[in-house]
This record gives structure tokens, sequence and C-alpha cells, in this order.
């Protein structure tokens, strides 16, 4: 079976999966270093800049977040604090200790001096900071103590500089300054798709999966890009992807590739149409199916619902 590919290319509502989206969003504000509870000179730099000077680089990625110390003495206080609590982690692991440890809300200063980073494909991406303080809690959550290879966190938010070398133990990695993030696994997101009337419930359940993972497990997807961000968002928020994807399999058809391309309804509004293609596994004809995207701001949200695919002809 051919590996489906993504591809980005530029050319002149259902019922979500996870919580709907917010209202339409307001710019960024700048985030100063003790607004973001940790040491970064140069995070404002994530945030829109007056006027509109310099374009915010938006991210939507589905990762891991994991804690990092990036200082010894952090470690050591977790150490401390760790002791204190040592009759409520009696046959505790480290793993679930340190969970309990820092999830009492007296630990919640220890909690912001942890360096907090996500991993997309086990590999170390970005480094997290939280625009309102109070949103430590969503990394608090994201950190379970009992985790599983189908753990899921997806962060939405604002990309700032490299971190500097002090802030994280020497990582350097792109600031990554969230407005939202939502924890859930691989089992939850799955068994919250409904099969289409009439379909096998195990064999569609096989074919979202198949989906999902192909979708997370592009290497280079980052959540950087607009059809990164675009992809991302679908596979959390849009199960009619799934649906389309089990028809065609139930037709005897391979899913082969996705296409990303600037769409022609963009005027003032960036939006981007997400290409599907199934190819038949007899005959290798190709079927497209295709929605659009609106990814303008920080949100992406769905513009219009998946349909058949035609190519356009060229003017002559």
């Amino acid at each position: 079976m051919e590996q489906a590919q993504v591809k980005e290319s530029s050319s002149a509502a259902t019922a979500p999966l996870i919580p709907s989206d917010p209202p339409a969003p307001v710019p960024p504000a700048p985030v100063t270093p003790q607004a973001a509870g940790g040491s970064c000179p140069t995070c404002a730099a994530a945030a829109q800049a007056p006027n509109g000077a310099t374009a915010p680089s938006y991210i939507y990625v589905i990762g891991h977040i994991e804690p990092r110390f990036g200082l010894l003495s952090t470690e050591k206080e977790l150490a401390q604090a760790t002791k204190r609590a040592a009759s409520g982690t009696i046959d505790l692991n480290d793993r679930q200790a340190m969970q309990k440890v820092l999830s009492d809300p007296a630990n919640r200063y220890i909690v912001r001096q942890l360096c907090w980073v996500l991993l997309v494909q086990g590999i170390e991406t970005y480094i997290l900071l939280p625009r309102d303080p109070a949103d430590y809690q969503l990394l608090l959550e994201a950190y379970r103590a009992s985790p599983n290879p189908g753990d899921l966190d997806v962060v939405i938010g604002v990309r700032g500089p490299i971190a500097p070398p002090t802030m994280c133990n020497g990582l350097l990695v792109p600031i990554v300054i969230f407005d939202q993030i939502y924890s859930f696994d691989r089992e939850s997101l799955l068994g919250a798709l409904k099969p289409p009337k009439d379909s096998d419930a195990k064999k569609f359940q096989a074919a979202a999966a198949d989906m999902l993972d192909r979708i997370t497990h592009q290497s280079d997807n980052a959540g950087a890009t607009d059809a990164h961000r675009a992809l991302n968002y679908l596979a959390v928020r849009y199960d009619q992807i799934y649906a389309t994807a089990a028809n065609a399999f139930t037709n005897n058809a391979s899913f082969t590739s996705i296409d990303v391309r600037s769409s022609p309804l963009s005027g003032t509004r960036n939006v981007v149409e997400v290409i599907f293609t199934f190819t038949d596994r007899t005959t290798d004809v190709a079927s497209k199916y295709f929605t659009r995207v609106d990814v303008t701001e920080e949100f992406p949200f769905l513009v219009t619902k998946m349909s058949p695919y035609y190519e356009s002809l060229a003017c002559r």
C-alpha cells in the first residue's frame, strides 16, 4: 500500500470531537516574563506586534507534554516537597509520586518553575508557557500519573523565539505561548466517533484508527504551517474525515495522499482546501474528497463540509 503523504501547495457544522470553538478570537496581547511565570526576556516576541506590524506564527499541534528540570535547585526543591509528603506517596512509583506532589496547591510554585516541553513523535519540539498563569493547571492535567502510548495533547498558541540556553537546561527549541490545551487519549477520541448509519462499528473503528495514526505520525508535522494546522484541527474536531476513510476502505480503496492548498475562495480570510485521495486497489482510479478550513487566526474552523472534489479545468 502506498504511504499517504501530506502535501502543501499554493494557488490563487458538525459536532466537534473536543469542545466547540471559542468566540471570535481577540488578537493576542503581549506577554511579559512575569505574566509567563518564568525567566524569558524574549517571550514578548511571541505575541502580535502593535498595529499588526508582524503577523504572529500560530501553532495547532498534537503531541505529548512532559516536565523537565530547568535548574538543579528546582529538582532539589521537588525532592524536599516529596519528603514532606512521604506519608502520601507510599506504594507509588516515582512518576505517580511526582504527579501527586505537584497536584498539591501548596506546591504550585514548583509547577511554575518546571520546564514544560511538548514532544512531537518523541522529539522535543516546543517549550510551553501559558499566556495566563492560571493555565499552569492545564499543564499539570497533561502530566498523567500512569501514561500510555496513546496519550495525546493538543496545544494551541503562538510561536515565539528560540529559548535561551538557560531556560531549560540547554534545550534550544522554540517557545510557544499557549492559550488552550486539550488532553485526552487515543481510545477516548476514537470512542467519541459515531459510525455512519448501517456501518460495521468494528470496521469503522479500525478505519478511523488508521487515519488518525497516519495524521499524527507525520514526521514533519509540528503544527506550525497552515497545512498542518488545518490537518491537526480536522483530526480532532471533524469526524467526517474518518467516515470518508471507512467508506473508501469498504469499497476496496487505499488512502494514498492528503493535499493542502490555498482555496480560490480566499479573500481577506486565509482559507485552505484539504483534499483526501483514495485509490481503488483494483482499477487504480483515484477518488478525491475535500473540506475547507479557515486558518486566518489562532483557532481554525470548518468552512465547508466534506464533499467530492473535482479538478478545475484550465482556462483555454
